[in-house]
């Protein structure tokens, strides 16, 4: 039987929904140290939310200490792999299971589409366990090279403890870009969401346990930044710190752990990603690309193509065609409604800063094609319709800033070198696309721009098999793929010597 999720439907799931707001540590669910606590308030409709626990250093001492004390008694690092790779699955088949309560958690914290939270976020996430737990008995060591007298074990051990500090635009997403591979590698983690985006990471956390993950190996603390997340990543305890966020706040990262113990640091940070549209270009489906990989979950995404670098003798015909893609098949709407696509922005000051930057921009001469103003204010929630601007040049604000929310700054181009100029133009290197029906200059255009992913003719596609990450100030280390498992790992050599 097929359910009908109308808004009538999510609206009564909320009434009976239970919410849990408590840290875990140690396989249980606890209250702050000092007793203080923080209520969020709702994006779609500003009301108060759910009451959570606002952590600090005593917290994060007492959660960094379960996950040592869980490693060093290797009570998961040293089981089967075959019986880890079981755990791993089920607690995968538990986040499917879970899928609508996780879904309205990830909707209240953050805003956007109930569906879209339970068919991208939450399968993502369930995917993404998954993938890590069937890798867990595929991992082998390796016998280096050597003479006839000598044999060379090289093995990849887990670090220990790993401190990760995740986002608030795809929480249970990115959550398992972390916690997938660091556990399936057999390390402890203790993980800070964001203050914004906590539930669905303390959910994920029980149903690790009820999985059979033995307590102490994932820990969730929740706070704010300066409260919690600095003193995890100063911990002197803590043997890495995988963040993804703000290029602001990687720099701050990279100075804790040199200031600590010298930790390792893996970084996912922001991007200002180009697509750049040749004249020869397929217009609708470059449109489509344009319009769904800047304005899907209203913006708030790292690797969003919020800048349009279009041939001057397309671009009125493509901005016309974005627009229509914009009204016609990106609903913004209520996120109970069955029709919304995009829903609201985080919270009321990220929404004024969207807006601020919005006007900076016009005063600059960025010139509005349509939209990116804020709407529904009636709701009481923090909406911003998807719109774009046009005839900028790369060194406005609108072309530079990572702005978060859906507004797309469109930059005409002449030539082919002019192009690439202005795509490589940035500090960040996160993603990039290229659209054109020609493949030598495909290929010689997407070689070309330094960013850690490039897309030829779509945008946004990939897959668990893949890496992801950015160059320049779009960070270093990779999530997802095979690859992900290597920075949560150290490499061992063990040398015998016969005779």
């Amino acid at each position: 039987m097929t359910t009908s999720y109308t808004r009538d439907y999510w609206e009564k799931a909320l009434s009976a929904l239970a919410i849990n707001g408590q840290h875990f540590i140690d396989g249980q669910s606890v209250d702050a140290l000092s007793g203080r606590t923080f209520t969020r308030t709702r994006p779609m409709d500003g009301q108060l939310g759910a009451v959570l626990q606002r952590g600090d250093a005593a917290d994060i001492d007492r959660a960094v200490a379960s996950g040592r004390a869980a490693f060093a008694s290797g009570i998961w690092r040293h089981k089967e792999p075959l019986e880890k790779k079981k755990i791993m699955l089920k607690w995968a088949e538990l986040i499917r299971a879970h899928g609508e309560e996780l879904a309205l958690l990830e909707t209240l914290d953050v805003g956007k589409p109930v569906l879209a939270s339970l068919n991208v976020d939450v399968r993502l996430c369930a995917d993404g366990i998954q993938f890590y737990g069937e890798m867990i008995d595929k991992m082998y060591d390796e016998i280096a090279p050597t003479g006839p007298n000598a044999r060379a074990l090289v093995r990849k051990v887990p670090l220990g403890v790993i401190g990760a500090i995740t986002p608030w635009n795809y929480p249970m997403i990115i959550d398992a870009w972390k916690l997938g591979p660091a556990i399936a590698a057999g390390n402890s983690v203790v993980l800070k969401p964001a203050e914004q985006s906590s539930l669905s990471a303390i959910r994920l956390a029980q149903l690790a346990i009820e999985a059979g993950l033995p307590a102490g190996v994932f820990n969730v603390v929740t706070g704010f930044g300066e409260e919690t997340g600095k003193p995890l990543a100063l911990h002197m305890d803590v043997d890495m710190i995988a963040f993804t966020g703000s290029t602001e706040v990687g720099k701050l990262i990279m100075g804790y752990a040199a200031q600590s113990n010298v930790k390792r640091v893996a970084l996912e940070l922001g991007g200002k990603s180009p697509l750049v549209v040749f004249e020869d270009a397929d217009l609708d489906a470059a449109a489509s690309a344009a319009a769904w990989g800047c304005f899907y979950n209203s913006g708030e995404t790292c690797h969003a193509s919020t800048r349009l670098i279009v041939h001057r003798s397309v671009q009125q015909a493509l901005i016309e065609k974005i627009e229509a893609v914009a009204k016609s098949d990106i609903a913004l709407a209520h996120p109970f409604e069955p029709s919304a696509q995009i829903g609201a922005l985080i919270e009321k000051e990220h929404m004024d800063k969207v807006l601020s930057m919005i006007a900076a921009g016009e005063k600059e001469g960025a010139r509005r094609a349509f939209g990116a103003e804020q709407v529904m204010s009636e709701t009481g929630g923090y909406y911003v319709s998807p719109g774009v601007f046009v005839d900028l040049t790369n060194d406005m604000s609108l072309a530079r800033q990572e702005i978060f929310g859906p507004v797309l700054a469109a930059i005409p181009f002449e030539t082919e070198e002019e192009a690439l100029k202005i795509a490589n133009d940035t500090i960040y290197g996160l993603a990039g696309a290229v659209f054109t029906r020609d493949m030598n200059r495909a290929h010689r255009f997407s070689e070309a721009i330094h960013a850690g992913t490039v897309w030829i003719n779509t945008y946004d596609m990939s897959n668990f098999a893949t890496p992801f990450g950015g160059f320049k100030q779009s960070g270093f280390g990779r999530d997802r793929s095979v690859h992900a498992i290597d920075k949560y790992c150290d490499y061992k050599t063990i040398w015998q010597q016969f005779g």
